[in-house]
C-alpha cells in the first residue's frame, strides 16, 4: 500500500501543479469561447444586453447572414476576409525575410554588433499604442515625415498623398505591421542560428562553397523546423490583429485596409448585433483552425521527405 500510495503521489503531482494553470485556461479562454459559440445561435441585440440568456434562439439565421456574399452583409465580410488573407501573406513574407536576412548578417562578430541587435528589437519592444499613434503622426497628409521625406526631399510622388484613407491605407497598414513584428522573427531565427555548428560552415567553405551556398545548403535546411512555427505565428498574429488597424485608422478603417477583426468589431458595436458579429467570430475561428491544421500536415510532410 506504502508503494502504491507513493506511485500515485508521484505521478500525480505533475497534474495536480497543473491544474491551476488549466483553470485558469478555462476561465479566460475557453469558457468566453464557449459562450461566444451560445451567442451566435441567438438574436442578440442591445434589448438583450443584460439579460443575453433570454435573447431568441435563432440557430443558424447568423451564419446564412455572414456567409451570403449576395447581401450586404456576407459581401462586406467577404471582402475584409480577402484583404485580411493579403496583409497577412504580405506581412508574414516581408518579416520573415528581413528578419532571416538581419539575423544571418549580424552573425558575424563585429564593433558594436550588440547594439545593433538592441535597435532592431526596438519596435517589438515598444506598446503597441505608443508605436502605432506614432506610425499615425508620420503618415499624415500635410505634417507627416513620410511625406516630407516621398515628395518634399525625394520628390518620388506628384503630390501629398493620403495615406491613411483610400487604397493607400493598404499600404500604411502593411508598412507598420511589417515594422511591428519583424523584429520578433529576428529575435527567433537568430536564436535558432546560434545551434547550427560553426563547423559546418568551416568545413562547405573549405570545399569551395560560397555565402550563397552556405545559405541554401547549411542555414535554410537548419531553420526548416524554426520556420514552422515562426510562419504561422506570424500569419496568426497577423490575421487576428485587432490594436494596429484601430489605433491607426480609428473605429472605421478605409476598405483597403478593413480587417476581419475590426469588421467584426464594427459589425457587433456599431450595429449592436451581437450575434451576427460571434457568428463571424466563429467562422474566423473554424477558418484558422482549417488553416492550421492544413499547414501543420503540409509542412511535415516536407520535412519528412526532406529528411527522407
Amino acid at each position: 500500500m506504502k508503494a502504491v500510495s507513493a506511485r500515485l503521489r508521484r505521478t500525480g503531482l505533475p497534474y495536480l501543479l497543473l491544474l491551476p494553470a488549466v483553470l485558469a485556461e478555462l476561465l479566460v479562454h475557453l469558457v468566453p469561447m464557449a459562450i461566444g459559440i451560445v451567442m451566435s445561435f441567438k438574436e442578440l441585440t442591445r434589448l438583450y444586453l443584460s439579460h443575453w440568456g433570454a435573447a431568441p434562439w435563432r440557430g443558424l439565421g447568423n451564419y446564412r447572414i455572414s456567409v451570403d456574399v449576395d447581401a450586404p452583409v456576407g459581401a462586406a465580410l467577404l471582402h475584409s476576409f480577402w484583404v485580411t488573407c493579403a496583409v497577412s501573406v504580405l506581412s508574414v513574407a516581408l518579416c520573415w525575410l528581413l528578419g532571416t536576412t538581419a539575423a544571418i548578417l549580424l552573425q558575424e562578430n563585429f564593433r558594436g554588433r550588440g547594439l545593433v541587435r538592441a535597435l532592431f528589437l526596438t519596435p517589438y519592444a515598444l506598446p503597441v499604442y505608443a508605436a502605432v499613434i506614432t506610425w499615425a503622426f508620420l503618415f499624415q497628409r500635410d505634417n507627416g515625415l513620410v511625406n516630407h521625406l516621398l515628395h518634399d526631399q525625394l520628390h518620388l510622388t506628384d503630390g501629398r498623398p493620403f495615406w491613411l484613407l483610400g487604397d493607400n491605407s493598404f499600404v500604411a497598414l502593411v508598412v507598420v505591421t511589417v515594422w511591428r513584428n519583424w523584429p520578433f522573427a529576428f529575435l527567433v531565427v537568430m536564436a535558432a542560428l546560434q545551434n547550427i555548428p560553426r563547423e559546418l560552415y568551416e568545413a562547405a567553405a573549405l570545399d569551395g562553397a560560397g555565402i550563397r551556398q552556405q545559405i541554401r545548403r547549411i542555414t535554410l535546411p537548419a531553420l526548416r523546423p524554426v520556420n514552422q512555427v515562426l510562419v504561422l505565428v506570424l500569419f496568426l498574429w497577423t490575421f487576428n490583429d485587432f490594436n494596429t488597424p484601430y489605433v491607426l485608422f480609428g473605429r472605421a478603417a478605409p476598405e483597403a485596409a478593413d480587417l476581419i477583426s475590426l469588421h467584426i468589431y464594427q459589425s457587433s458595436f456599431a450595429t449592436w448585433n451581437f450575434g451576427t458579429g460571434s457568428a463571424m467570430s466563429v467562422l474566423l475561428l473554424l477558418f484558422l483552425l482549417v488553416v492550421t491544421t492544413g499547414y501543420l500536415i503540409a509542412t511535415s510532410r516536407g520535412r519528412r521527405s526532406a529528411d527522407g
